[in-house]
């Protein structure tokens, strides 16, 4: 492979060649306007790309990433992007989305030590614990990783809507929903995991009841 990277500069020339064929105006109108209705908060594993996963041309989606797709009140990049987005953007759907084997939620399930990482991921460490899905037993693991692969997206979505950002959003009437889905490596099918959230009055019910039956599922 070439080190100064000029197979990926020839494959660039080649998409963009292929977009301008298939449609003379598509860079015009992508140069001109981003008024995305989506704002999606995913993971930063390569494998999970927004647009592709749920088809949408460049300039429909406003993305963020980071390893396990975290939301957390003091990471001033992630609510950066969520400021753009909320406010001038204004997009109407954000989407908290996670993915089945998840190397950033395996390794806090398992309490692994790999440096800096580890307290970005120390809060899903937590969330194990209190669900009871740290676990020592191989036949387990799998069933408690995609069990916590669920309900960590289930808790961003919380942490999400309980920031001042969307507090704020909301109480200017703004049109916002709050989703939480996860995606399978297996089959590129999302599930939705019920968890849809459009006022702070809904924050706790719809919390508990998405968190009730995922339990019921596992169980």
């Amino acid at each position: 492979m070439p080190n100064n990277l000029s197979h990926l500069l020839e494959a660039n020339r080649t998409w963009a060649a292929a977009q301008v064929d298939k449609d003379p105006e598509f860079f015009k109108r992508l140069e001109n306007q981003q008024s995305p209705e989506y704002f999606w908060i995913g993971c930063s594993d390569s494998r999970v790309p927004a647009n592709t996963i749920v088809n949408l041309q460049p300039g429909e989606v406003f993305v963020h990433r980071n390893v396990a797709n975290q939301v957390f009140h003091g990471d001033l990049n992630g609510q950066s992007a969520t400021q753009f987005a909320v406010e001038f953007l204004k997009v109407k759907h954000i989407i908290v989305c996670g993915h089945y084997g998840c190397s950033g939620v395996r390794m806090a399930m398992r309490g692994d030590r790999v440096g800096l990482a580890d307290a970005w991921v120390r809060p899903i460490h937590q969330l194990a614990r209190r669900h009871g899905l740290v676990t020592c037993d191989a036949a387990l693991e799998q069933k408690c990783h995609d069990q916590l692969c669920e309900l960590n997206v289930i808790e961003q979505v919380k942490h999400l809507c309980e920031s001042t950002l969307i507090e704020d959003a909301w109480e200017r009437g703004q049109d916002l929903t709050v989703h939480g889905w996860l995606y399978s490596l297996k089959d590129g099918i999302v599930r939705n995991l019920q968890i849809s959230i459009s006022g702070p009055d809904d924050i706790e019910n719809i919390y508990t009841t998405a968190v009730a039956a995922l339990k019921k599922r596992y169980s």
